[in-house]
């Protein structure tokens, strides 16, 4: 008896062992989205897709040899929180690489972090301060807001819509896509004659958008904001009984987006991600299968839309994942120079080219220009 239970002691401190050794041995994914509060939209797709496909890499064998882990927090969308939890990723966590900051906020709160600590970090966030000017540990996977707003002027050319209003949110996307818009403007014979701003919390943008519509001179509305608010702020336009051409910027590529505007989104154009248009790109598109492939496994699991953010955290993954195959390790020095090396990468988000001065490596084909038409996305004419 007593050599029996000698044995199950050694036994189980052998198993206790040898789980300990395995959990020490994965690759840690790290990560901090905004899964609830104003930007949840993005950050629960980002989150669902990074469970999805990291259970499935798994079940598939991993990667060099080692099982995925996934350590995830989430900032409720309050980017002041996400430099804590970067903190903890890298102090306690100990990942081997970042995916996701889902906003810009976020990301430019863990920016300093991941310089100072050398961790690769692909964000999952839309502004082009997250990689212009270039740092060296940092990536993304969004199109730039830049890239944005030169996508819609140049729609509102072709349109002959030479004289605008901008409404901006205060958030940190917001107020770089101003930035950025304000200075593109001018390269597309486009006049800013009015500029408001409304705040992520926001429940009511009618006093401002009355402004714009009293503006002698607007020809369309260019709104520029990320979760609920730009939703609320398409409903008020329709209640003001507006009926210039409104657009918005990537931030609101989402299904969700459609429900929370209802009937108010129909004619809303926008850049975004083939992702939202997958079943009608043409046979030969590069980016059909990828894209088809991503959204009906999405759809399969988790019985709702896809939307460009998950689409982003799936890029983010599937660029994290190549490049620690290519570097043949976890080394973080390795793997963020294999992330820079990315050629060719097909992707939900477009045909990704990397070099030490992009960081990003999408140019602007790989934005489709949208519209809203009987609460679907379509590619606009």
């Amino acid at each position: 008896m007593k050599f029996t239970m000698k044995k199950l002691v050694i036994g189980s401190a052998l198993a206790i062992g040898t789980l300990a050794a395995m959990a020490a041995d994965t690759i840690k994914i790290g990560s901090v989205l905004s899964v609830t509060g104003p930007a949840a939209f993005l950050g629960d797709p980002e989150l669902k897709t990074l469970q999805m496909y990291i259970e499935d890499i798994n079940k598939k064998g991993g990667v060099i040899g080692r099982q995925l882990e996934l350590v995830s927090y989430d900032d409720g969308s309050d980017a002041s929180k996400a430099n804590g939890f970067g903190k903890r990723l890298i102090d306690d966590n100990k990942v081997d690489i970042i995916v996701g900051g889902t906003t810009t906020g976020a990301t430019m709160s863990m920016a300093p972090l991941v310089e100072k600590a050398g961790v690769p970090f692909i964000s999952l966030a839309g502004a082009v301060v997250i990689i212009e000017p270039v740092k060296k540990w940092i990536f993304k996977t969004p199109h730039t807001d830049r890239m944005a707003a030169e996508k819609v002027f140049e729609d509102m050319k072709k349109r002959g819509l030479t004289k605008i209003a901008l409404f901006t949110e205060t958030s940190g996307f917001g107020q770089s896509g101003k930035k950025e818009a304000m200075g593109v403007v001018a390269k597309y014979g486009i006049d800013l004659v009015a500029n408001e701003t409304y705040g992520p919390k926001d429940t009511d943008m009618s006093p401002q958008l009355t402004k714009i519509r009293n503006t002698a001179g607007v020809q369309a509305v260019f709104i520029i904001g990320l979760g609920q608010g730009p939703a609320i702020a398409t409903k008020n336009y329709k209640q003001l009984g507006m009926a210039l051409p409104l657009y918005h910027a990537h931030g609101v590529a989402s299904e969700e987006f459609i429900k929370l505007s209802g009937p108010a989104a129909e004619g809303v154009r926008l850049p975004a991600a083939a992702l939202l248009v997958a079943n009608k790109l043409a046979a030969n598109d590069p980016q059909k299968p990828v894209a088809e492939g991503y959204a009906n496994a999405f759809k399969a699991k988790w019985k709702t839309d896809v939307s460009t953010f998950g689409g982003h955290a799936y890029d983010g993954l599937m660029l994290a994942v190549d490049a620690i195959k290519r570097a043949g390790s976890t080394d973080k020095a390795k793997v963020r120079d294999a992330i820079e090396a990315t050629k060719g990468y097909v992707g939900t988000g477009g045909v990704v080219n990397m070099s030490a001065t992009n960081h990003m490596g999408l140019d602007l084909s790989a934005f489709k220009m949208l519209e809203i038409k009987g609460a679907d996305w379509t590619l606009a004419k």
